[in-house]
């Protein structure tokens, strides 16, 4: 079964930055695509898989989730899911889902 398969929710394509933080470390990396229930996140730093750690999505209402680490592509980035969403994460999670699927 191809991975595109698998999926429950749509990807969006974009290209924004996004704060990862994991202890008492943060550093940047640039959001690839987002859906309802994760993202792909480029960056030459990807962390491993089921680490989990908690993001910022520098839209222009911040998104702050949970997320955990399903994939890794080794030196280019990794997919990842949310694991925790406030209401207020999925209120601001579905404004940049609905301007990236109405163009």
């Amino acid at each position: 079964m191809e991975e595109t398969d698998r999926r429950r929710h749509a990807r969006y394509p974009c290209n924004a930055r996004v704060k990862i933080t994991r202890g008492e470390v943060t550093w940047d990396a640039t959001l690839h695509d987002i859906s309802a229930s994760g993202m792909y996140i480029d960056t030459h730093e990807p962390l491993w898989v089921r680490t989990e750690f908690s993001a910022r999505a520098l839209f222009p209402e911040a998104l702050s989730v949970t997320c955990i680490v399903r994939h890794v592509d080794a030196g280019q980035g990794m997919v990842v899911e949310f694991t925790e969403l406030s209401e207020e994460s999925r209120m601001n999670l579905n404004h940049p889902i609905w301007r990236l699927s109405h163009p």
